[in-house]
Order: structure tokens, then C-alpha cells, then sequence
């Protein structure tokens, strides 16, 4: 199994995750809102950085896009997070922007992190939605297409 905390997309969240940590020790400890926002932010981070680890630990290729749709999620929440700190009394909101920034590098690992995933590692997803392209909930799984559950590789 690859070890996550050395890929790029793991590297970002951390950077990511730092810069949350500066930015928000900045907010008014006495304003509950920004305490909240804050709460919320680092939260969505560490649900990122657990998600690559998780999607990084198995080879199915659902459980992966699992992890990448709530990864998704999370990032989006973060960038948009920022949006009403000046009106919550947050005077330094524009620091603000070093995050939004960080999101879209973010944003561009990701992509290219899930088009690395292996379709052909799938039993099918009977809900349909973290099915590889082309197969179906009520797809019928031959054997031989479980056969990568016997691999020692990764991927």
C-alpha cells in the first residue's frame, strides 16, 4: 500500500490544514459565529486529510470515490467558508484569499489523485453511484472481475 502522507494531494490538505490553523487563531476567541466558522473549517480538513488516507488504504474503486465525494464535499465548504468572516467581525478576511488559493492547487491534485483510481478494482456499487463508467447497479459480477482482490500490488 502507498503511504498517503507522501503524495501531493495529502501534502496540500496538510498546507491547507496549517493555514487554516494560522488564519484562524486570528479570529476573536469572544465571537461565537467565528468560533463556530472556525470549528467548521478545521473539521472539513481533517475530514480531507482522513479521506486520502481511507481512499488510499483499499482498493475498490466505490470505497474511493466514497472518499473523493466527501473530500470534494469538504473542499468546497472550506472555500466557500470564507465568505461572511468580515461581516462576522473578522478584520483580516482578506488573508482569506491564501486559502481559496490553496483549495484550487488542491483542486488540480484531486483531479488528477481520482483519474489514478483503478476501475477494473470495483464490486459493484448496487446504490449506482461509485460505479467505474459503463457498469450498471444491476450489473452481474463474473468472477474473473474480482480477480484483483487477490493481488498483492496496490493498484
Amino acid at each position: 500500500m502507498k503511504e498517503s502522507r507522501h503524495l501531493p494531494i495529502y501534502k496540500k490538505a496538510e498546507e491547507i490544514y496549517e493555514t487554516l490553523q494560522i488564519i484562524t487563531a486570528l479570529f476573536a476567541e469572544d465571537n461565537d459565529y467565528l468560533r463556530h466558522v472556525k470549528s467548521n473549517l478545521l473539521e472539513d480538513i481533517m475530514i480531507i486529510i482522513a479521506k486520502i488516507s481511507g481512499a488510499e488504504a483499499v482498493k475498490l474503486y466505490d470505497i474511493k470515490m466514497e472518499n473523493a465525494a466527501i473530500i470534494r464535499k469538504a473542499a468546497r465548504d472550506i472555500m466557500v467558508g470564507g465568505n461572511n468572516l468580515e461581516l462576522l467581525g473578522f478584520s483580516d478576511a482578506q488573508y482569506y484569499k491564501i486559502i481559496r488559493n490553496q483549495i484550487e492547487e488542491f483542486r488540480l491534485l484531486f483531479i488528477d489523485w481520482v483519474v489514478a483510481f483503478n476501475p477494473k478494482h470495483y464490486i459493484v456499487d448496487n446504490w449506482g453511484l461509485f460505479n467505474p463508467p459503463g457498469i450498471s447497479p444491476d450489473h452481474i459480477q463474473r468472477d474473473d472481475e474480482l480477480n484483483f482482490l487477490d493481488e498483492d500490488d496496490d493498484e
